[in-house]
């Protein structure tokens, strides 16, 4: 069975959505920022591609963020928390290089995790290579101190610096006001970006801002409306993006759009709804960027208040349909994950019958593919002790007995995407292998532990699967092999 293809506009807002839960910012920042640099690269003498550009690139801006939240959160222990706390600092430098300068290369390293993944999803959705460069040299500099590469200048791609302008622009005012807002910008140009472009946009903050407040529906109007109009892309990348934020998720989002779509098809649901329910498991993760990996990565009981916030996850991604077009349909349904037939669940804490039966396949198969894996707080089940397990809480009356007889059913036709002949001749099987235990977190010690091979080994592989790839990292890496099926 084919991807799902929908809109290109939607998958990029969506995208956006998630870089803002894993910032920490309003769900409507990024839509907010990318009207502004939209304005901003307009008023600079841009041409309509060159305002679409600013538009995307201030949209994408943050979708490399879940790429590197497991080394982030190393280094801040909340992920979440200390990226807000980044973006709030009053400072001439950059906050990001400035708030990592006591943890040696940290804005270094983690700056080129995230721009090389977002050059990638760019990429992936066939933006153009003036897009993907620009995301590829997000933290770039007008003074050469940025990163990943130390550009300066002019070598500095436009869309990066309205992307920044408008951020801070919009980050600012709404925690410091107008006037304070401005005077960091100007603070900022000459270091950060040009001083001429940040003149433009001190010169227009004030009509700008007066716009998007008295009409807040303006930023959902960007240039990317009419630039990218009647392109579609496959919403499986959506679901790798989401899926790399805790690499003990890698393809989880997939494997639980596969089981679901095979259930509805024995339950015999029609086409559209097979589409549906599929289309739902795979973005039903979104809201997980809003909770911190050292929470998802506690291995014994949670507090109260992290439980809390486990349960906001199915209602930021139920928020999402506000923004995402076409797609708000298959969010409301994807917000149902974690109901229970017993009113046990969340965030609703609905009863048998009030959950549409697509909401009911998505739940029992979010947790059957969850049982099957390890985690934090304990060892993967067996394919036999998952299914009993499910069986008694069908049983039991938390998940509906005839969505999960269906789901453990052997399936009508099988949908599970198999890679193309060419994706898996790509990698040999070893690294293949060495690539499924580094893409989960593993370092090249325990790969090499798991395998039974020598960690010198391992890293020669691990050369060689980035080499093939045409990646620099690990995340790039398994963004790469789990949209080529290869993992």
């Amino acid at each position: 069975m084919t991807e799902p293809v929908v809109a290109l506009l939607d998958v990029i807002r969506s995208l956006a959505f998630v870089g803002d839960l894993s910032m920490g910012q309003p769900t409507d920042h990024s839509p907010r920022a990318a009207w502004i640099a939209a304005q901003l690269a307009n008023e600079a003498g841009a041409d309509p591609a060159g305002c679409t550009r600013a538009s995307a690139v201030s949209l994408l801006r943050w979708s490399g963020c879940t790429a590197n939240a497991p080394e982030f959160a190393q280094l801040f222990g909340d992920d979440v928390s200390g990226r807000k706390a980044l973006l709030a600092t009053q400072s001439s430098d950059s906050a990001f290089r400035s708030g990592t300068r006591s943890k040696g290369s940290a804005f270094l390293s983690l700056s080129r995790i995230h721009c090389e993944v977002s050059g990638d999803i760019a990429a992936q959705l066939g933006l153009d290579e003036e897009t993907q460069f620009a995301l590829r040299h997000l933290f770039e500099s007008h003074d050469g101190s940025g990163a990943p590469d130390g550009l300066r200048g002019e070598q500095v791609p436009a869309p990066v610096y309205t992307a920044a302008i408008a951020g801070d622009l919009e980050i600012f005012t709404r925690l410091y006001g107008r006037e304070r807002a401005c005077k960091l910008i100007a603070e900022r140009a000459g270091a950060l970006y040009p001083p001429a472009l940040a003149d433009i946009a001190l010169a227009n903050a004030e009509r700008w801002l007066t716009a998007l407040d008295d009409d807040p529906g303006l930023s959902g109007a960007c240039s990317l409306d009419a630039g990218f109009s009647g392109r579609t892309t496959s919403l499986e990348i959506l679901a790798h993006v989401v899926d790399l934020k805790l690499p003990w998720m890698t393809g989880y989002s997939l494997q639980v759009a596969q089981l679901a779509r095979n259930a509805a098809l024995q339950l015999g649901l029609d086409a559209a709804s097979q589409h549906r329910v599929y289309c739902a498991a795979l973005i039903h993760g979104m809201g997980r960027a809003s909770v911190p990996n050292m929470v998802w990565d506690t291995p014994g009981r949670l507090a109260d208040s992290a439980w809390e916030r486990i349960r906001l996850v199915p209602y930021w991604t139920g928020r999402a349909a506000r923004q995402i077009g076409s797609l708000a349909g298959v969010a409301e349904i994807a917000s149902y994950a974690y109901e229970r037939q017993d009113g046990s669940g969340y965030f609703r804490e609905l009863k048998a019958g009030a959950v549409p039966i697509e909401g009911r396949i998505l739940a029992a198969a979010a947790a059957f593919a969850a049982l099957r894996v390890e985690r934090p707080w304990r060892a993967a089940h067996t394919e036999q002790a998952a299914r009993d397990l499910l069986t008694a809480e069908a049983a039991a009356g938390r998940y509906d007995t005839e969505v999960v007889r269906a789901l453990l059913d052997k399936p009508r036709s099988q949908s599970t995407r198999s890679p193309a002949a060419s994706s898996t001749a790509l990698l040999t099987e070893r690294e293949r292998d060495v690539l499924r235990w580094i893409s989960r977190g593993a370092s090249n010690k325990v790969a090499a532990q798991k395998l039974g091979i020598s960690p010198s080994t391992v890293r020669t592989h691990v050369e060689s699967v980035f080499r093939k790839l045409d990646a620099g990292t690990r995340a790039a890496a398994t963004l790469k092999a789990t949209q080529l099926g290869l993992i």
